[in-house]
């Protein structure tokens, strides 16, 4: 593998990720150093992002079908 190609990745992982970090950062949590942490604690509430996160992504995908649907229409 060339070291200077990045793997593929799915199309909305970047947003993913900016999501749960700023779940974690409204939290009052750095989210380098929870990643780092492997207790229970930092387990559950990085769950708890990433639930947070799915969520708005579901948000954000069915908000652009919506959008796409009318546009077609017309």
């Amino acid at each position: 593998m060339d070291p200077d190609t990045r793997p593929l990745e799915e199309p909305l992982a970047d947003l993913e990720r900016r999501l749960i970090d700023d779940y974690l950062r409204q939290a009052g949590h750095d989210p380098d150093a929870l990643r780092a942490r492997r207790d229970e604690a930092a387990r559950a509430l990085l769950a708890k992002a990433s639930v947070h996160a799915a969520a708005k992504l579901t948000e954000i995908e069915s908000r652009s079908h919506y959008v796409r649907e009318l546009h077609e229409r017309h």
